[in-house]
């Protein structure tokens, strides 16, 4: 399993829109708003790499989405 987390700033006010179209996909887990550096942090579970990918891939492109950062875990248990 290949396991990650992706901060997300996006658009004023579009926090819980974000928040819920992140919840409708399948490789993310759990995705909070957070107070601070960034508005949205989402937990990615995975089979490989590829697939982590393209999971990160397609949260870059949600509308509202301004920047991303992504965390790689390593061995994950």
């Amino acid at each position: 399993m290949h396991v990650g987390f992706i901060l997300l700033n996006c658009d004023l006010g579009a926090e819980e829109y974000v928040v819920d179209e992140l919840k409708q996909m399948s490789s993310v887990s759990n995705a909070y708003l957070t107070f601070g550096a960034y508005d949205i942090i989402a937990e990615i579970q995975t089979d490989n790499q590829d697939e982590f990918e393209k999971t990160v891939s397609a949260i870059r492109k949600l509308s509202r989405v301004v920047s991303t950062m992504t965390l790689n875990v390593i061995n994950p248990e």
